[in-house]
C-alpha cells in the first residue's frame, strides 16, 4: 500500500491529456494559479498543500520553451512546498533529438534538460519512447521509460491484416521495427535515407520485399512527415498493397498535415502525448496514452513492479 498521499498537477498545454490521466488514476487534478506579467513572465503557484506527499507533475516539453520552463517552475514550487517526492511525467521529452555532439560546437540539449529537471528538484522522471534510449543515462534519478508499443500492438492486431510487414523509415529505427515484427510474427523492411539537412530527405532506398504486403511504418515521432510520406511512396512503388504509419509523438510541424493528407498513407496513428489537430487530416487517428501513464503512476505510488507494462 502507498504510504503517502498523491497529488496531480499539469502544465497548461498538456491539460487535455492530464485530465484523461487523472480520470484513469482516480483523482482530480490539483489547482494551479497562474500569474502572468505583461512582459511574458509567468508564475505557477500550487493552490493546495502537498507537504509530505508524492506529487505527479504532468507536462510534455514540446516547443516553445515556455512549456519546459513552466514545468521547471512547478517542480521548484512543489519542492519548496515540502513535497516528499516529485515525479515528473513527460509524455513527450523535448530536445531529445539533441542526444549527442554530432558536429563541432554543438550542444547536447537532452542532457541539459535532464540536468535542469534534476536541479529543479525532480526525484523521478516518467516518459515515453525517447528518441534515443541512452537519454535515460543522462539522469542521476530513476527514469521510467515507457513504450507506446503497449498501445500500438493491440491496435495492429485489431486490424487483422494479412501479409503484415513492419517497416522502419530509417536505419535508426531498425531495432524498433524488428522488435515489433518479432512480437507480431511479421516480416521487416527498412528504408535507407540520406539527408543533406534536417527535415529534408534527399534520397531513399528500400531494403526488403513488400510486394503484396500490408505495411506499417513504425517510428518514434512524426515531425514534418516528409520521411514517412516519401517512404510510403517508395513502398507503394515497390508493390505494397497498403501503407500505414504509427508514431508515438505527433509533432506535426510545418506542412505535416498537408503532407499526410496528400500522401499515399492509408492511415497515420499517433498518441496524444502532444496535442494533435486531427481535424486537419482525415487520415490521422489518435490513441490515448492516458491509461498507460495512469496505470504506471499507480504502480509507482504503490511501490509495485511496472515490468508488465513493457511489451516491446
Amino acid at each position: 500500500m502507498a504510504d503517502q498521499l498523491s497529488y496531480l498537477f499539469c502544465t497548461r498545454t498538456s491539460r487535455d491529456l492530464a485530465e484523461k490521466i487523472a480520470q484513469h488514476y482516480g483523482k482530480e487534478l490539483g489547482k494551479i494559479n497562474f500569474q502572468e506579467f505583461s512582459d511574458g513572465e509567468f508564475e505557477p503557484v500550487l493552490d493546495e498543500s502537498v507537504r509530505g506527499g508524492r506529487v505527479f507533475l504532468i507536462g510534455s516539453t514540446f516547443p516553445p520553451a515556455d512549456n519546459l520552463l513552466e514545468l521547471l517552475l512547478m517542480i521548484d514550487a512543489a519542492k519548496r512546498a515540502s513535497a516528499k517526492s516529485i515525479t515528473v511525467v513527460i509524455p513527450y521529452f523535448g530536445l531529445a533529438r539533441q542526444d549527442r555532439k554530432d558536429k563541432p560546437r554543438a550542444p547536447i540539449g537532452a542532457k541539459l534538460v535532464a540536468n535542469l529537471l534534476t536541479a529543479a528538484g525532480a526525484t523521478r522522471v516518467m516518459t515515453m519512447d525517447l528518441h534515443a534510449d541512452q537519454i535515460q543515462g543522462f539522469f542521476e534519478i530513476p527514469v521510467d521509460h515507457l513504450y507506446a508499443s503497449t498501445i500500438f500492438v493491440d491496435y495492429i492486431r485489431s486490424l487483422n491484416l494479412e501479409d503484415l510487414t513492419i517497416a522502419s523509415p530509417d536505419m535508426g529505427g531498425a531495432k524498433r521495427a524488428k522488435n515489433y515484427a518479432g512480437h507480431l510474427g511479421a516480416e521487416v523492411v527498412i528504408a535507407y535515407k540520406e539527408r543533406k539537412k534536417a527535415n529534408v530527405v534527399e534520397e531513399m532506398f528500400l531494403i526488403g520485399d513488400v510486394t503484396g504486403k500490408n505495411v506499417i511504418l513504425i517510428d518514434d515521432m512524426i515531425d514534418t512527415a516528409g520521411t514517412l510520406c516519401k517512404a510510403a511512396d517508395i513502398l507503394i512503388e515497390k508493390g505494397a498493397k497498403t501503407v500505414r504509419a504509427m508514431a508515438t509523438h505527433g509533432v506535426l510541424s510545418g506542412k505535416a498535415y498537408e503532407n499526410i493528407e496528400n500522401s499515399k498513407l492509408l492511415e497515420v496513428i499517433v498518441t496524444d502525448s502532444i496535442p494533435v489537430k486531427n481535424n486537419l487530416s482525415s487520415k490521422i487517428k489518435v490513441l490515448s496514452c492516458a491509461p498507460l501513464f495512469a496505470d504506471v503512476m499507480t504502480m509507482v505510488h504503490e511501490h509495485k513492479s511496472i515490468s508488465s507494462k513493457f511489451v516491446i
